[in-house]
């Protein structure tokens, strides 16, 4: 007997993201990706769906149920089109999530309804062009005058940089103390001195819109100060259990996606007067990818249900995400090996998933972070037994 592990609401939400992902991303997102963008209406939609908002509580104009719906939702919505799962993912996590966490009631007032129900669409300017994962080390200033915050300098890769109404910045406000003289600000896009470079050509996720961002002098209220002076570090690492949990849970809908189509082409290419399916080595193959994907939830859902109940879950989300993304990119590439020399057409959509699952081994962390956290907390916890 099969044991459902989920509950009504979960099921509801997976099956509504699964419903709207088949019908209006996976038809559109070949074309999406040749045209760089991800189509107004369906951004819409996903708001109107509540998908945008699934981080958000009902009192702030959310729809927030739990991790393990949202991860459930990610999953599906990434099958149907993964650029459009980047551009959730961002948004919920760490968009909607440090103004939840750390802005004011006025702050909260003002843009998380608006952001819930995917109105304004936000970006996270963190990265700059020499600090990836080492996110302390910011050149942007943020300099105090007369009750004004004047900002200089650049950040890179940000994700859903031409789309966002809303960013959420880092910059150095007190240079002399080091990683505790850095602070966040949330910043409307249209603000004068706010720049958004060209979208970036990338190998794959094509129709997320990926900036870089120019800060000349751009100047904004003391009341865009998010949270206390100081805190910006402890504000960007905040969300880190839930933006893995939200990148594995994509990496699993890329690999399913290309598991998907492969089973069906094995099932439907003959050679030999038979189903290829019906070879040793494809059907090998079709139960490791199926196992694979299988485990990966497993790993994901594990730290989505801890994170949901307010446990501490950073290795559990470090695992998922390590887990997901490396085997995203295997079963994307045995997809494309049982197409045979179809798998390398862009006629056929293996080859946008391969592409696709690349980067979910390096945003949100890339592996070697995660594999440097996992042994830093096995270490620590062995040395005190």
């Amino acid at each position: 007997m099969h044991l459902d592990l989920y509950t009504d609401d979960q099921r509801m939400i997976r099956d509504t993201a699964r419903d709207f992902a088949r019908q209006e991303l996976t038809p559109n997102a070949g074309q999406w990706e040749r045209d760089g963008w991800i189509a107004n209406a369906a951004v819409t939609k996903l708001g109107e769906l509540g998908l945008l908002g699934m981080m958000v509580p009902d009192e702030w104009g959310g729809s927030y149920t739990d991790y393990t719906a949202y991860a459930l939702a990610i999953e599906e919505i990434a099958a149907g089109c993964a650029s459009t799962a980047t551009l959730m993912s961002v948004h919920s996590s760490v968009g909607c999530g440090p103004i939840l966490n750390y802005g004011s009631v006025e702050q909260k007032r003002r843009y998380l309804s608006d952001m819930a129900q995917g109105r304004i669409i936000g970006c996270f300017c963190l990265t700059e062009p020499q600090a990836g994962s080492e996110a302390h080390n910011l050149k942007t200033r943020a300099l105090l005058q007369e009750g004004h915050w004047i900002l200089n300098g650049s950040k890179q890769f940000v994700t859903n940089g031409k789309r966002a109404k809303i960013a959420i910045v880092f910059a150095v406000t007190d240079p002399e103390l080091g990683k505790k003289g850095i602070s966040a600000f949330i910043i409307p896009t249209d603000t004068p001195g706010f720049n958004v470079g060209r979208p970036e050509h990338k190998m794959g996720i094509r129709a997320s819109d990926t900036c870089a961002i120019i800060l000349d002098n751009c100047t904004v209220t003391n009341d865009a100060l998010l949270g206390p002076r100081g805190k910006g570090l402890a504000i960007a690492l905040s969300n880190l259990e839930g933006g893995r949990i939200g990148i594995a849970a994509q990496a699993i809908g890329i690999a399913r996606a290309g598991f998907e189509a492969a089973l069906s082409y094995s099932k439907n290419r003959r050679q030999f007067s038979k189903q290829i399916s019906e070879f040793g080595s494809i059907s090998n193959m079709l139960a490791d990818m199926q196992t694979s994907i299988n485990a990966a939830r497993l790993l994901t859902h594990q730290a989505a249900r801890l994170r949901s109940q307010g446990i501490s879950c950073l290795t559990e989300a470090c695992q998922a995400k390590l887990y997901a993304s490396e085997m995203a990119e295997q079963v994307c590439s045995k997809a494309i090996q049982i197409h045979g020399g179809y798998g390398y057409l862009e006629d056929y959509s293996v080859e946008r998933h391969y592409r696709d699952a690349r980067i979910t081994q390096i945003y949100e962390g890339t592996s070697e972070i995660q594999r440097l956290v996992i042994a830093r907390e096995l270490l620590e916890k062995s040395s005190t037994t």
